[in-house]
């Protein structure tokens, strides 16, 4: 008996087929095409593959949640201390104590700035300290206001006290003969090198300044190497002729202290030598230095709230260790240039006498000190240099303490041997750039 159909149904990969069978004797014939049981190697190594990164990124998520178990605990018991830190600020602030805290410093601040500007105007009274005087009495107007209203802006009112800070400062340096030497204020152009040697002591002294007397006539070079860990020093070399400086011969080496660690010690690349003495940050302080060759005298004056130790360097590119305070000179001061935590890291200059080594003025930039490679002084004008490649750097800022304007568009490229930067210092008498520069020691012509 013949079965005319038999249905043989094969799932493989969820497809199925219909084969049709014939019973001969006691079996069962039928054809099957077996080709769909063909092993889908493709798109078993595909799930493999799918499989496999599962098991990885869940292997890096178990490692990471892991890891932020470990960091949970800390993180827990540093919230618990930032609350702790806070809940007296909170305090004051409920009890409305925040506020004025602030105000009182805002208030004295003005206070003195007035002081100083009335003291300026009474000797001499102009159209600048007599608007600067009203404006000085608007902000105080203004403080207490903020008193009565509960409005506190602190950061505004704190950019208002620097710039008029700043424009009383400046209201103090204006004799007639300051502008008259400086016609031209803004320097325009700087040469191609016109000197270029190596120190006379070691090329693996890498940090150290060099120049000439920035008020004497006469011909007086002199080389500073910072020896001791590219940190401290205790000799500068000197010169009397420009062709003794270029072939190292006939110098004498001037002992500013005993050691390289005494308390007189240089720390820092930032000297400077005016009127045959030496200008520098002492050792390991926020302390002013001026040694005098001749009499061999030291003096010393507090910098006070300058930050030292690496905590404000020149840094645009690479940090340059130890240049924290900058000493510069041009033809009407001593300046020294360094950066406070109260003014969040941004440059302060300061005019510093030179005989009597006290601090005259000071003013307040909004230039970050650490995105800057170098300063220098011309005519009362900071200049600020930046990084540009390992052969060229760029003077890109200025600020002028005449007028407390800041100015951020100057490109005045200039070439350099090396990518480090050490000293970068201003000489009135011959109106040159001195520049220690990986070792290297470099000059150049000016323009105004």
């Amino acid at each position: 008996m013949f079965v005319y159909l038999l249905f043989l149904t094969v799932i493989v990969t969820v497809e199925a087929q219909r084969v049709t069978g014939q019973q001969k004797s006691d079996s069962c014939l039928c054809k099957i095409n077996s080709s769909i049981w063909t092993f889908p190697a493709v798109q078993f190594m595909e799930v493999t593959r799918q499989v496999q990164i599962c098991e990885d990124n869940l292997n890096e998520f178990e490692e990471k949640l892991r890891n932020t178990n470990a960091e949970l605990p800390k993180m827990e018991a540093t919230l618990q201390n930032i609350s702790a830190r806070l809940k007296a600020f909170d305090y004051l602030h409920t009890s409305g104590l925040y506020s004025a805290l602030y105000l009182r410093q805002l208030n004295q601040e003005l206070d003195e700035i007035h002081q100083s500007v009335n003291e300026t105007h009474r000797q001499n009274p102009n159209k600048e300290t007599h608007n600067l005087l009203s404006e000085i009495n608007k902000a105080k107007n203004d403080v207490q206001r903020m008193y009565k209203d509960d409005f506190f802006n602190l950061e505004t009112m704190k950019k208002r006290l620097r710039d008029l800070n700043n424009r009383a400062q400046s209201c103090k340096t204006m004799p007639n003969d300051f502008r008259s030497t400086c016609h031209q204020r803004i320097m325009t152009r700087i040469s191609s090198p016109s000197m270029t040697k190596l120190n006379s002591i070691s090329k693996s002294y890498i940090s150290g300044a060099w120049g000439r007397d920035a008020l004497l006539s006469k011909e007086r070079y002199w080389e500073h190497c910072l020896v001791s860990g590219h940190k401290h020093g205790n000799t500068i070399r000197m010169y009397n002729s420009r062709e003794d400086f270029m072939a190292s011969r006939n110098y004498k080496d001037e002992q500013i202290a005993s050691s390289y660690s005494d308390k007189n010690a240089v720390q820092g690349s930032g000297t400077i030598l005016y009127d045959n003495t030496v200008f520098y940050q002492c050792y390991s302080t926020a302390e002013i230095c001026s040694f005098n060759i001749t009499t061999k005298v030291t003096k010393r004056t507090k910098l006070n709230g300058a930050g030292i130790d690496n905590k404000f360097p020149f840094c645009y590119y690479s940090c340059r260790d130890w240049t924290d305070i900058d000493l510069e000179a041009d033809q009407d001061a001593v300046w020294v240039i360094y950066a406070t935590e109260e003014n969040h890291g941004n440059i302060v200059v300061s005019r510093l006498d030179p005989l009597e080594l006290n601090i005259t003025h000071t003013w307040k930039t909004r230039l970050f000190k650490r995105s800057v490679t170098s300063t220098f002084m011309v005519c009362g004008v900071l200049y600020a240099t930046r990084f540009v490649n390992t052969y060229q750097e760029e003077v890109f800022y200025a600020f002028d303490t005449t007028t407390g304007q800041e100015i951020n568009t100057l490109s005045l490229p200039f070439e350099k041997v090396s990518a480090g930067i050490a000293n970068l210092n201003y000489n009135p008498v011959d109106g040159k750039l001195y520049l220690y520069n990986d070792a290297y020691l470099l000059a150049y012509d000016t323009f105004n």
